[in-house]
């Protein structure tokens, strides 16, 4: 990937997605890493739970009888979430494909506004929390190039085809 985050992840340093994939299958592909019943292991110890879509409400959220509505006003589903246990962060990754304009296009410029209602959602549980897109090569267009600066300059961060390990915080298969 390049510097900063904004690169494909095409080696063992990073998780690679596509339209399909959840970041549960990707975890399972890669070396050292297993998934049970959504917690990630790394040779053996445990690293990280996964979320999608509403299981942050159903299984993270009713441990600690957290009410979304005391927080926000309406659930925000993500494609998926992880939390990572060493660094306490949760990060929320919104993928999207695109291989003709859309409406994805305008959905991009919603991060701010996501990113701190799910901040709000997880303030009781002291967690930090990153929004993620990860985008495949349309978004490289260079009539994105404003709106991938947006994303940035709100502090919400965007990848090409996958993420870093480094970036998660999870430890890089040997």
């Amino acid at each position: 990937m390049i510097e900063g985050g904004k690169g494909g992840s095409h080696t063992q340093t990073g998780l690679e997605f596509e339209s399909r994939i959840s970041l549960k299958k990707a975890f399972e592909e890669a070396e050292g890493y297993a998934v049970e019943k959504d917690v990630v292991y790394y040779n053996g110890d445990k690293v990280a739970e996964l979320y999608q879509k509403g299981k942050i409400y159903s299984k993270l959220l009713k441990k600690y009888n957290i009410n979304y509505k005391d927080y926000i006003s309406t659930k925000l589903l993500p494609d998926d979430a992880i939390f990572v246990l060493r660094n306490k962060t949760m990060y929320i990754i919104e993928k999207k494909f695109q291989r003709v304009s859309g409406s994805v296009d305008e959905k991009l410029q919603t991060c701010d506004f996501k990113n701190r209602q799910y901040k709000k959602l997880f303030s009781k549980l002291d967690l930090k929390v990153k929004y993620i897109y990860i985008l495949n090569d349309w978004f490289k267009n260079d009539r994105y190039m404003d709106v991938l600066e947006y994303v940035s300059s709100v502090g919400c961060y965007y990848f090409f085809n996958g993420i870093q390990f480094e970036f998660l915080g999870l430890p890089i298969p040997k």
